[in-house]
């Protein structure tokens, strides 16, 4: 097969592609690449006085301090905990909400329900947390739910117990983010031939064995594909959330890596140790993904490389 080399009339009829492509190459280095350079600081005793070239380079000795506080490993558990409670619940209830949304039969109320899910998306953290404040307060719907029911015999304060933090980040999450996860694979259900389904109704399928046989293999590789990326960003279990509802009662579960950063690294001037719990959380996930890549790769299954 011989190379075809590219003409100059080639290049004009392609310019304005090859303009946007150099433009957002320029982007992702600037804003990207070049911030990269900042992580020499978690390798000084970096002072702003002094600067990134001429501060006093110490080695590891940050990320040595860094492991050997025990806060931070708590902050570690903390971050990797909310980080899988949060993956599993957002990731599976999108995946059955998209099914469920399909299965509906009415599509003028599939369009409202599909309308009322994306809402939550696109309200900011203080909204959710304010929300969320007043159904947990001790006057909250919840609380009248339970006496009234008579599940409990006081109103409990859900926002003073370490025991019920992890559950409100989850099922946060889970509220304000179920509906627009399931755009993609509501997109990849409508992708799947018809006439698959059309085949296993003649072989006597119900709904529940067209799912499992039909809707659930058509759309297996983005699903997989979806839990590569966002296995990547288990440590990225949130900050708005935390830091809005955590408080000195509940703090012992409530702070995550990216709150660590902000105490230590703008709060206390530690510049240093704060890109040292960074670059942590990066290296992290690139291992994470790549492992799990492996694995996919490994088995058969649909991977990012």
């Amino acid at each position: 097969m011989t190379k075809k080399s590219i003409t100059m009339a080639d290049f004009k009829r392609q310019r304005v592609l090859i303009v946007w492509a150099v433009a957002i190459v320029i982007y992702g280095v600037i804003f990207h690449y070049l911030p990269l350079c900042g992580w020499l600081m978690a390798f000084q005793n970096y002072k702003p006085v002094t600067g990134l070239l001429h501060s006093e380079f110490v080695g590891l000795d940050k990320f040595k301090l860094l492991f050997s506080d025990a806060t931070f490993i708590r902050v570690i558990r903390n971050t990797l905990a909310m980080g899988v409670i949060n993956l599993v619940s957002t990731f599976i209830m999108a995946i059955v909400f998209a099914i469920l949304l399909n299965e509906m039969a009415f599509k003028g109320g599939k369009k409202v329900v599909q309308t009322i899910s994306y809402l939550p998306h696109f309200l900011s953290w203080i909204i959710v947390t304010g929300i969320l404040h007043d159904a947990l307060s001790g006057t909250g719907i919840i609380n009248t739910l339970l006496l009234h029911f008579g599940v409990i015999d006081q109103a409990i304060n859900f926002f003073a117990h370490e025991k019920y933090f992890w559950p409100i980040v989850a099922f946060a999450n889970v509220w304000k983010e179920t509906g627009w996860n399931a755009i993609i694979y509501l997109a990849a259900i409508t992708s799947i031939d018809p006439s698959l389904y059309e085949a296993a109704a003649i072989d006597g399928a119900g709904r529940w064995a067209k799912i499992k046989n039909v809707t659930l293999p058509g759309i297996k590789p983005t699903i997989m594909i979806l839990l590569l990326m966002n296995v990547g960003n288990v440590l990225n279990a949130g900050f708005e959330i935390q830091y809005l509802l955590g408080n000195g009662l509940v703090q012992n579960v409530s702070q995550t890596i990216d709150i660590y950063v902000l105490k230590w690294g703008i709060s206390q001037g530690d510049y240093s140790i704060g890109t040292a719990a960074g670059i942590f959380k990066s290296l992290v996930s690139i291992i994470l993904i790549v492992f799990f890549n492996h694995i996919a790769k490994k088995h058969g299954e649909e991977r990012l490389f």
